[in-house]
């Protein structure tokens, strides 16, 4: 808008000026060339009273060299009455051209060589027509236009400057608003739920501002009552946790029973966590930084051991791989813990019992991939199970699992996969990257694929060095 509003105004004031400025350039023009003949004409008239007296050549030589002799004046007597015809002056003017000023008996003008001439006829006393001859020079004729069109020149430059300054001030003062507004916008886009417009400018852009503002509040105000929704709702858990954990307390001892109070735990802790993420006015995640993040390899031995037991009880034959040593990646603890679980309680509450599934962790030099297959029926419609809120349509399915890890996947610029596995089930492929930047899927695609050729089927148990569990 403002550079828009530059180059209008930059077009308007340059046609302006060259309506004006050439029509007064040529009259300036043409005011040196009458200026210049005007002299030349008053030159001649001084002459004129000494040819009405008399005619002797020394006499008017006098009369010629006082008037302007060296300015180029010449006078043309005709023979009369006996008498010889007499030139004074050098004579630039063609014959023909004095004759016919002679027998007209009025000025005119005729170019020659470096200028033009003035051709006065005069009567004398012997009733014939002296001509006075006076040359003006081109270089008369055209002094003061160049000066005179350089000064147009540079008033109609300053003209043109002056308003392409004012004109950008103007296109400011129009489009800071609308930066502002802009960068309102993409503030509240990235989270910053206290961004405001000041509502000053022109009258729309005013208005803008102020629906902003009233846009912005709503959304904070949405957001208080989502907040505060789902507090109340997450707190309305505790009672049946509280009757749950007294419940696990009364099971004794046992693997069993021990693994069903840690659930128990764990699951009030969760309860705290949303209601005091709820509670909060700003969210609770932050940007990951340098040493920020987690041991994917110790989460991973972490969540299978708590799946083991019931893998045991439902016949599962189940394998980790790649868990022998630590692979730091930039997501929180608890993100990955809850990403696992999800997946795991897909398989476990989609296929049947004694279905194997396995975890395998790829440590790559700019992203780790984490691979959870099974050996059930497989996804039909992979796009279908990753669209949020979709579920299976089985009782309990809400869809959000899938969900929930792509959005880790997506926090470190990754991304998740679903197809097929080994196993002959579905391969749900997290792939999480480590330098935050856009992964060259192809590239380690490729390489993760040829390691799973080198598998065999006989062999599906011994791969990796850091297993944990039963061999396939």
């Amino acid at each position: 808008m403002r550079w828009a509003l530059v180059k209008v105004c930059l077009a308007v004031t340059a046609m302006v000026v060259v309506a004006f400025a050439v029509p007064l350039g040529l009259v300036v023009k043409e005011l040196a060339r009458d200026r210049a003949f005007s002299n030349a004409e008053r030159e001649a008239a001084a002459v004129a009273p000494a040819l009405s007296i008399t005619t002797d050549r020394d006499k008017l030589e006098r009369v010629v060299a006082s008037a302007g002799a060296d300015r180029g004046m010449a006078v043309h007597i005709p023979a009369a009455g006996g008498q010889a015809a007499v030139d004074i002056g050098r004579q630039r003017a063609a014959d023909r051209d004095i004759a016919a000023v002679r027998k007209l008996g009025r000025a005119s003008t005729t170019g020659v060589d470096g200028g033009s001439t003035l051709l006065q006829p005069v009567a004398l006393s012997s009733g014939a027509i002296a001509v006075v001859e006076v040359y003006v020079p081109e270089s008369e004729v055209t002094n003061g236009v160049g000066t005179a069109w350089a000064v147009l020149a540079a008033v109609g430059l300053a003209l043109i400057v002056g308003s392409v300054a004012v004109a950008d001030r103007l296109g400011v003062r129009m489009v800071q608003p609308a930066q502002r507004l802009v960068e309102g916008a993409h503030e509240l886009g990235e989270g910053k739920l206290g961004a405001r417009v000041p509502e000053e400018g022109p009258n729309e852009l005013r208005l803008a501002a102020v629906a902003f503002n009233s846009m912005a509040d709503q959304v904070v105000q949405l957001l208080a009552n989502e907040r505060e929704l789902a507090a109340d709702l997450s707190h309305r858990l505790r009672t049946p946790l509280t009757v749950l954990r007294l419940n696990a307390a009364s099971l004794g001892d046992g693997a069993a029973a021990e693994q069903t109070r840690a659930a128990v735990a764990q699951l009030e802790r969760e309860v705290d966590t949303i209601i005091r993420t709820a509670r909060e006015a700003k969210p609770q995640t932050a940007a990951v930084g340098p040493g920020a993040g987690c041991d994917a390899a110790e989460v991973v031995r972490e969540r299978m051991g708590f799946w083991s037991a019931l893998a045991e009880d439902e016949g599962r034959k189940w394998r980790v791989a790649g868990v022998d040593r630590p692979v730091r990646i930039p997501v929180a603890r608890a993100d990955l813990a809850a990403a696992l679980d999800a997946l795991l309680g897909n398989v476990f509450r989609h296929t049947a019992e004694g279905t194997a599934f396995a975890v395998d962790v790829h440590n790559a030099d700019d992203a780790v991939i984490v691979l959870v297959s099974d050996a059930g029926q497989g996804i039909r419609d992979p796009e279908a199970a990753m669209a949020r809120g979709r579920g299976s349509g089985a009782a309990g399915s809400t869809g959000l699992g899938l969900d929930i890890v792509r959005r880790l996947a997506e926090s470190t610029g990754g991304d998740v996969r679903i197809g097929s596995s080994v196993l002959g089930g579905t391969e749900v492929r997290i792939w999480i990257q480590l330098d935050g930047g856009k992964p060259e899927r192809k590239g380690h695609r490729g390489a993760v694929r040829r390691r799973r050729s080198r598998r065999q089927p006989g062999d599906q148990g011994r791969r990796g060095t850091g297993r944990i569990g039963l061999d396939l």
